[in-house]
């Protein structure tokens, strides 16, 4: 089936299927955006933090490493921005004090902050391609139902039923189908991959975290 087949039946269709096409076609454009933005997200934060890692478990200095990073615009997702928040709070309670107990207790509060504000901001949009996937397939049978229905009515009107009557419209509706998996398939690769990133980014910045605060209470038991 050729493009100018598909125009000429999505021209020929009735209203309730050209609207499921639409929709489905708007869905589709929508989510190769989403998954083309968090591709390049994603991709973005793992070079960062890659590169992060490869500087803080290096051994330089940490006052050095945050003056770095505070200078430098940066994506702050992950392990960095654990770092850089956590490590603020403590140059500011350690300039004035010894660090106690609870002064840590407030460090690890601020990295789960940190944790709680990212996981939030990198699951941004995968529900929306989690409902393309689990809705669109259906939309798509919506409008090849009502297409069929519409065809089967066309046919009971005619004087000679033969299938040249009712093909028409029967591959009207079957294209609704088609467009519907054809939104549906993407989305739900998509948001399996970005949903297994996301796990096993979180599960490396939370092990950093516990490296972190270790860090910071042998340094507090050293400044005693």
């Amino acid at each position: 089936m050729n493009e100018i087949s598909i125009i000429n039946l999505f021209l020929e269709a009735g209203m309730v299927v050209k609207i499921v096409m639409i929709i489905l076609l708007v869905a589709s454009l929508l989510t190769w955006i989403v998954i083309v933005e968090r591709y390049n997200f994603f991709q973005k934060i793992k070079k960062i933090n890659t590169s992060f890692h490869t500087k803080f478990w290096s051994g330089e200095d940490l006052d050095s490493l945050y003056n770095e990073i505070a200078n430098e615009e940066l994506l702050l997702y992950g392990s960095l921005n654990v770092f850089k928040s956590s490590y603020k709070e403590y140059k500011q309670i350690s300039t004035d004090k010894h660090i106690s107990e609870s002064d840590l207790e407030g460090i690890n509060r601020c990295m789960r902050v940190a944790i709680a504000s990212d996981e939030e901001e990198m699951n941004k949009h995968l529900p929306f391609l989690a409902n393309v996937g689990s809705v669109s397939p259906y939309v798509g049978l919506l409008g090849t139902v009502w297409g069929i229905m519409t065809s089967f009515q066309g046919l009971s009107d005619a004087t000679q039923a033969t299938i040249n009557a009712v093909a028409p419209g029967i591959s009207e509706a079957l294209v609704a189908t088609a467009m519907g998996l054809f939104a549906a398939i993407p989305a739900v690769i998509a948001f399996n991959k970005y949903t297994s990133e996301l796990e096993t980014m979180s599960q490396s910045t939370l092990i950093f975290s516990e490296e972190l605060a270790s860090i910071f209470y042998k340094q507090s038991i050293k400044d005693k």
